[in-house]
C-alpha cells in the first residue's frame, strides 16, 4: 500500500532472485511517499503546503513538477495541482469562492532552489504521483533483469509480454479490456468518491461543473502521463 493505493507486481522470478529487487522497489515507494503524500504530514509536499516554500527540492520532486507543468499545458489547466484547497473547501463542505481564489498552477514558482507557493495556495500531487511510482518501480525491475512485468501502483505498467486487464467503472463494474505490451493505463473514475455538498472528487477548477465521463482511462508510453491525462480529460468534452 503506498500513495493511497494498493501495490501489487507481477513477475516470473525465482523468491531468492526477486527479493533484492523487492526490496528496491519497497525503498523507492518510501522515497515516493516521503516526497508526495499529503497522508503524511512531514512529507516534502505537506511542508510545502504549510510554509509555502521549500528549499532545495529533490531531483524526483522537480521531476515530477516538471511532469505536472507538460500535463496543464497539454490540458489547457485541468490538470491543476493548485486544487488542493478548492478540494478540502468540498471534503469539508465550506464555501467553494474563496478557496478558488488559490488556484493558479502559473502561480507556483519552480527552481532548482525552492518551490515558492503564493499565500493560500497548496499543492496536491494525487492525480500523478502514483503514475509517476508506477514509472519508477518498473524501471528498478528492468534494472534486476525481469522483462515480463506488470506493475500496479494505482495505476499499471506491463512489459515484456501481452497483458489483458480490465477497465472498471464503480456503478457498471468492467466495461471494456485491454491489452497492453511496453505501455501503462491509468483509471479516473470521479464518482468513486463524493466530497461534501455531493462534489466529485476530480474536480473541475475551471467551472466547478460535475464531470463529463463516468470513467476515463488513458493509454500512454508512461503511467505519469496517463495518470495525469486521465485525471484531467475527466473534463474534457467529447
Amino acid at each position: 500500500y503506498a500513495l493511497g493505493a494498493e501495490v501489487s507486481l507481477t513477475f516470473d522470478a525465482p523468491p531468492d532472485a526477486a527479493k533484492p529487487a523487492i526490496a528496491r522497489i519497497r525503498a523507492e515507494l518510501e522515497r515516493c511517499e516521503a516526497l508526495f503524500s499529503l497522508y503524511r504530514p512531514n512529507s516534502d509536499v505537506s511542508r510545502l503546503n504549510r510554509s509555502g516554500l521549500l528549499k532545495t527540492p529533490a531531483p524526483a520532486m522537480l521531476a515530477l513538477l516538471r511532469a505536472c507543468d507538460r500535463a496543464s499545458r497539454q490540458t489547457d489547466g485541468r490538470f491543476a495541482p493548485t486544487v488542493q484547497p478548492l478540494w478540502q473547501a468540498a471534503a469539508q463542505n465550506r464555501d467553494l469562492n474563496a478557496a478558488r481564489k488559490a488556484l493558479g498552477w502559473d502561480r507556483v514558482r519552480i527552481s532548482p532552489d525552492h518551490i515558492a507557493l503564493d499565500p493560500g495556495q497548496a499543492l496536491t500531487l494525487n492525480g500523478i504521483a502514483q503514475g509517476y511510482a508506477t514509472d519508477l518501480v518498473t524501471k528498478v525491475l528492468r534494472q534486476a533483469g525481469w522483462g515480463n512485468v506488470l506493475v500496479n501502483i494505482g495505476e499499471y505498467y506491463a512489459a515484456g509480454r501481452n497483458w489483458t486487464l480490465g477497465v472498471s467503472d464503480p456503478q457498471h463494474g468492467i466495461v471494456q479490456t485491454r491489452t497492453l505490451k511496453e505501455q501503462a493505463i491509468a483509471t479516473s473514475s470521479p464518482g468513486a468518491l463524493r466530497l461534501g455538498g455531493g462534489q466529485f472528487h476530480v474536480l473541475n477548477p475551471k467551472t466547478m461543473q460535475p464531470p463529463q465521463w463516468s470513467t476515463v482511462s488513458v493509454q500512454a508510453a508512461d503511467a505519469t502521463s496517463a495518470d495525469a491525462l486521465s485525471t484531467a480529460l475527466c473534463h474534457a468534452a467529447e
